[in-house]
């Protein structure tokens, strides 16, 4: 059975790299490596939106909260997973219009700010996406390990390796040529698994209730994800790629709007799948995994399409992370920048530390909230950037009041300056509204109050006129 497992991911990584190689421009700009500019049609970006944002995280998280807090808290995962797509569909055309050669969220800081505020802003996207890429390599060799007798650093090195390989040599296009198929094939194995897995379910019990937390820490929850993962994805440098990739607004428009769907779809049909599971009464396991909880109760071959699903998801994702990191180290190089080779050297020396973590089987998940934290503070002064009033003053000041906005709830809560750090370090890796939501408020306010009273006189760009 190892031998057949193995076999059978090989020849999907093998089909990923076949198809994303296909798609490579041998002769191509660098320009064309990092944006594929101006190419792509409305289908392509809905489904590679939705692939590169389904990675194995969608296995794990929202099937426990289904099953521990309810739907509610279910719907606020699935609203803030597709309200990035959103924002970009209605915001990008004017981020089109007003920066056409742009590459990336730091040249858009850049434009707005300068330079001070592009590096802030593309630090933090790069820490955000090297957390993604650990948690998602993390992810498929815990799941490896789970389903089968294939040794977990094999599966997470050849995950790795492969998708850096098409990515590498084909750049944007590679990763959007493969999210198609990728798209297509989760969405099948997704129903196939979930399908066998609630066919074989066992029988309710009589009295048996939809999994419901009390209504304010539902919506506490809900408010927390809907937060959290909106400001960190609106970091992730490779849906910044797809507003340019896009051959023009109405594709990028359509092409939001339809990723943003499916993917409530998903998230909201996965997580009901936990809902289900801790309905039904069975062992959810310890630390609760509904999700595989299912697979535990069905036959036995099912683990094999579950783990291609698996690693179906972490490459589509770990794809896109790949490309976007590179491209952000290429676009703030400097001008005229770094070549393709040097590109791709970049991809591959991002991956050597990002791999080296993955492979320790650390939980990543408080590193990725601190990550999600510090993108919700300096969210918003980003996104104000082309508001006419804006001021680099306005953001930098907007920033550091977010970043004390997180930090206060927990110091009033305790009297204490350390707890109310500790506190907006989760140092229970458990998702809190207060930090959150202290750091949105404070951004926004000290933004939108400087920026009324010292209006901008910066300017790179052309700015709207409202």
């Amino acid at each position: 059975m190892p031998y057949l497992t193995s076999a059978v991911l090989g020849a999907a990584l093998l089909c990923f790299a076949y198809l994303g190689l296909r798609a490579r421009r041998a002769d191509g700009p660098l320009d064309d490596y990092v944006t594929a500019r101006n190419s792509q049609g409305a289908q392509t970006l809905g489904l590679s939106f939705l692939a590169s944002s389904m990675g194995a995280w969608i296995l794990f998280a929202p099937p426990e909260i289904g099953a521990f807090v309810g739907p509610l808290a279910l719907a606020g995962y699935a609203i803030g997973s597709s309200l990035p797509f959103i924002v970009l569909g209605l915001y990008g055309p004017a981020i089109r219009q007003r920066l056409p050669e742009g590459r990336s969220i730091g040249e858009f800081a850049e434009a707005c700010y300068g330079v001070g505020v592009r590096r802030w802003v593309s630090l933090v996207s790069v820490a955000y996406m090297a957390c993604f890429l650990a948690a998602e390599l993390t992810a498929i060799g815990a799941i490896a390990a789970l389903l089968s007798d294939v040794p977990p650093s094999l599966v997470v090195i050849g995950v790795a390796l492969v998708t850096l390989l098409y990515t590498a040599l084909g750049g944007l296009r590679a990763s959007l040529a493969t999210d198609r198929w990728q798209a297509w094939l989760l969405l099948v194995l997704l129903v196939l698994v979930g399908g066998v897995a609630l066919w074989r379910l066992p029988e309710m019990p009589a009295g048996a209730a939809l999994p419901s937390a009390p209504l304010g820490n539902s919506l506490s929850v809900a408010l927390t994800l809907v937060i959290a993962v909106t400001a960190a994805n609106l970091f992730h440098q490779g849906y910044w790629q797809r507003v340019w990739s896009a051959r023009d607004d109405r594709a990028l428009g359509q092409g939001a709007w339809l990723g943003a769907g499916i993917c409530v779809v998903v998230v909201m049909l996965i997580g009901g799948l936990g809902m289900l599971a801790a309905m039904s009464g069975i062992a959810l396991g310890e630390p609760p995994i509904p999700f595989f909880a299912l697979l535990a109760e069905a036959p036995a071959w099912l683990a094999l399409p579950a783990l291609v699903l698996a690693v179906t998801l972490v490459a589509s994702s770990v794809d896109t992370l790949q490309n976007g990191i590179a491209s952000l180290v290429v676009a703030d190089a400097g001008k005229p920048g770094l070549s393709i080779g040097g590109a791709r050297l970049a991809t591959v020396a991002l991956m050597v530390p990002v791999v080296a973590v993955a492979l320790q089987g650390y939980s990543v998940l408080r590193l990725f909230l601190i990550a999600d934290l510090l993108c919700a503070a300096i969210v918003v002064p980003v996104l104000l950037g082309l508001w006419r009033r804006m001021s680099p003053l306005a953001a930098v000041a907007g920033g550091i009041a977010g970043m004390l906005g997180a930090v206060v709830p927990g110091w009033v809560a305790s009297g204490s300056l350390s707890a109310g750090l500790l506190a907006a370090s989760f140092p229970d890796s458990i998702p809190t509204l207060a930090p959150f939501l202290g750091a949105l408020l404070a951004s926004t306010l000290v933004s939108l109050l400087i920026a009324w009273r010292r209006p901008s006189h910066f300017s790179r760009m052309p700015r709207s006129a409202s």
